[in-house]
């Protein structure tokens, strides 16, 4: 009469030891979720530059090459916001008084800036208006801590080299902008143009 009640018994001790293992796995409690901070909505990032500005500009236009032969010009720099939308549209005008001898005197330019609200990028093109082309491939980057950085790699007389716009302000009536070259992938820079505005009195 003791068989049954050991065998129950053996049973009892085996089930228990299958059971204690998967027990000893169960993972304990982690610390609690925290939602990821939200990311910084940038389309209304540019609206300092909105409205007339006079400009001052300092070009290079030997670079990379160790010059320093800089070439001053001034004019005005219009910016408008596109279809009551964050892209904007700037027309850019400069002459120069003291360029050399077969430099560039006259500068107009037109951009077209376009925000993309999932990646929360801005993407810069160059457009020429009288040829009907616009500039590829964009420049694309974002502001931080307000100050704007935008990136791409553009052909420089047969040399693919990394390029960089960087945008800041201070206050309502100062801005500036200047466009470096790097030939080393973001390692080195030289700086090739930058411009000053200042917003026109009314």
């Amino acid at each position: 009469m003791t068989f049954p009640i050991r065998r129950r018994a053996g049973a009892l001790l085996l089930a228990l030891s299958l059971a204690a293992p998967a027990a000893a796995q169960t993972p304990s409690p982690g610390p609690p979720r925290v939602a990821p901070p939200e990311q910084h909505d940038g389309a209304h990032d540019f609206d300092f530059l909105l409205g007339d500005w006079k400009a001052h500009v300092k070009r290079l236009p030997d670079r990379l090459v160790g010059s320093t032969a800089w070439i001053e010009y001034d004019g005005v720099d219009h910016h408008h916001s596109v279809l009551g939308s964050a892209a904007n549209f700037e027309e850019f005008e400069v002459d120069s008084k003291t360029a050399p001898p077969g430099a560039m005197k006259h500068i107009h330019a037109q951009t077209l800036r376009l925000y993309n609200p999932i990646s929360r990028q801005w993407s810069i093109y160059g457009i020429d208006v009288d040829q009907g082309t616009l500039g590829l491939p964009a420049t694309i980057g974002a502001f931080h801590d307000g100050i704007g950085e935008f990136y791409d790699y553009e052909d420089w007389k047969g040399r693919m080299v990394l390029v960089r716009y960087q945008w800041s302000h201070k206050g309502a009536n100062d801005a500036l902008m200047e466009q470096a070259f790097s030939p080393d992938g973001g390692k080195t820079w030289e700086v090739n143009w930058v411009c000053e505005l200042t917003r026109e009195k009314s």
